[in-house]
């Protein structure tokens, strides 16, 4: 048994009315073997199983060979099918697509830091080579998830940060290539969308807790998770002050679906949870779902200091497409950090 199933019933619970537009139709998949894309090609499989859509995901993707012992049950499905090639550069595959969903993106902080000029470019090139396979192909809808970063460092005193606000990152600061990537990533869309008629959709993408979340690389909530898996004790290497949110992976799944169907052309959404707390807040309660896992703050806070935000205003997404945030924090970190101590257990 999928030990996805109650998740991705809740996801076609809540896209039920959607999946129709896709019957009998193809897409195209960028980044399909990551966190997002596995999330969406499982409630793919999952809709066209049980809905009979008899419609096909074809995924870009570096090694199918690793694709399939990571997700053997998605890579073998009849209605899955790998395409290699490099998000920059790929071969176009043949015939027409409906939809594409470019959802690629290498959002390591450890790349960002060491080669922004590859981050940069990695996005810029591999959005607009996307764009222009959904042209070729005659894709009438296109997904882009862009990201929260493209807002910059927000004000003090913001605490939730709206698709209206106007600010940005300073572009002369290689520390922000990766925002920066994306801004330039949506006006790509919005030039495609101009010129060629496609149907642009942008989904401003914050952050996110669930099932095939990297646990070893730069997500907090990943680490805390991997920390308590382990029983050890859970480690904030800074002061545990900045705020952020976590919307779990199956809400995004609906969101980005969504957004992707429903969603307004060019209209960027704001994706995550306006639940913010504190890091420090958060790990406890990743310690307190994992049975009592201790929380060590490795810095003192400074007098005065103003913490950090990174939590999204998604009223937009709320009132115009009917999206909510249906699983609340501590079910959400319950769920993952379940998933992860089953594959722990079983390893």
């Amino acid at each position: 048994m999928n030990p996805l199933a109650k998740d991705l019933d809740h996801v076609l619970d809540h896209t039920k009315d959607l999946w129709e537009e896709l019957r009998g139709k193809r897409l195209f998949i960028t980044g399909g073997t990551g966190f997002f894309g596995c999330w969406l090609l499982e409630s793919f499989a999952w809709a066209n199983d049980r809905l009979g859509l008899n419609a096909e995901a074809v995924v870009l993707t570096r090694n199918p060979g690793a694709f399939s012992i990571k997700a053997p049950h998605l890579a073998g499905h009849p209605a899955v099918r790998c395409h290699l090639g490099n998000i920059r550069d790929f071969q176009f595959p043949e015939g027409k697509f409906s939809h594409v969903l470019h959802v690629a993106t290498d959002a390591s902080a450890k790349l960002n830091t060491e080669n922004p000029l590859l981050m940069f470019d990695t996005i810029v090139e591999g959005t607009r080579r996307a764009l222009e396979f959904a042209v070729h192909s005659g894709a009438k809808k296109f997904l882009l998830t862009s990201s929260g970063a493209v807002y910059g460092a927000l004000p003090t005193g913001m605490t939730h940060v709206s698709e209206s606000y106007g600010g940005g990152a300073d572009p002369l600061d290689p520390k922000w290539a990766y925002g920066e990537g994306k801004r330039a990533a949506e006006m790509l869309c919005a030039l495609y969308s101009k010129t060629h008629g496609l149907n642009a959709k942008i989904a401003r993408c914050f952050a996110f807790v669930g099932p095939y979340l990297p646990l070893d690389i730069h997500f907090a909530v990943g680490n805390f998770l991997r920390d308590a898996v382990k029983r050890d004790t859970i480690i904030i290497k800074g002061d545990g002050s900045p705020y952020r949110s976590y919307l779990y992976a199956a809400d995004l799944t609906i969101w980005l679906w969504t957004i992707l169907l429903r969603g307004s052309e060019c209209r960027p959404y704001n994706v995550g949870s306006p639940d913010g707390r504190p890091l420090a807040e958060i790990a406890e309660c990743v310690g307190q779902v994992a049975g009592g896992v201790p929380v060590r703050v490795l810095k003192p806070k400074s007098p005065g200091q103003v913490a950090e935000r990174y939590v999204p205003d998604v009223s937009r997404a709320q009132h115009e497409l009917g999206l909510e945030v249906w699983v609340k924090l501590a079910d959400a970190l319950d769920k993952t950090f379940k998933y992860y101590q089953a594959k722990e257990t079983n390893s």
